[in-house]
C-alpha cells in the first residue's frame, strides 16, 4: 500500500491561545487539530455546512492526545491529518502539530461518528455516510 502524503494547515499561536507562561493551553490543541481537519475536508470538496442542511454531521466521539512538547505564542505551526480507518458510520483520523523545525509537539488520534441530527425527539444519532463522503475519503486515503 502506498503511504499517503499527510494533509497539513498551517496555525499561528495567537496570545489568545496561550496560558500566563506564553505556552498553548492543551484545550486549544483540539482546536487546531479540528481546523486542520475541516480544511482537509474543504480541499476535498466537503462543505460541512452542506451536509448540515440534509441534517448530517460528523461528531468527535473519541479522543487520544499525547502533548509532548510546548509550542509558544507566536510560533509558526503545522496540523497535518491522514485517516488511519474509516468505516461505514466512522472515520478514525491520526493527526500532529508539527514546530517550525518539524518537532512532533502533539500527536492525537481522533475518532468521528457521522450522526444524523434529527429533531429534538429523535436525538442525535449514528448513521451511515453518505456514499459520496466515503467514496471522496477512500481517493483521499
Amino acid at each position: 500500500m502506498d503511504e499517503v502524503t499527510p494533509f497539513s494547515w498551517p496555525v499561528r499561536v495567537y496570545y489568545e491561545d496561550t496560558d500566563a507562561g506564553g505556552i498553548v493551553y492543551y484545550a486549544n490543541y483540539l482546536k487546531f487539530l479540528e481546523r486542520a481537519r475541516t480544511e482537509w475536508l474543504r480541499s476535498l470538496g466537503i462543505e460541512q455546512d452542506t451536509w448540515l442542511t440534509h441534517r448530517i454531521g460528523f461528531v468527535v466521539r473519541q479522543v487520544e492526545m499525547d502533548l509532548l512538547r510546548p509550542a509558544r505564542f507566536n510560533d509558526e505551526l503545522q496540523v497535518t491529518v491522514v485517516v488511519e480507518r474509516l468505516k461505514r458510520a466512522s472515520v478514525v483520523f491520526q493527526q500532529q502539530v508539527l514546530g517550525t523545525d518539524g518537532t512532533v509537539l502533539c500527536q492525537a488520534q481522533i475518532k468521528a461518528a457521522c450522526v444524523n441530527l434529527g429533531e429534538a425527539e429523535e436525538g442525535v444519532r449514528a448513521v451511515p455516510m453518505p456514499a459520496e463522503i466515503i467514496e471522496v475519503l477512500k481517493r483521499a486515503s
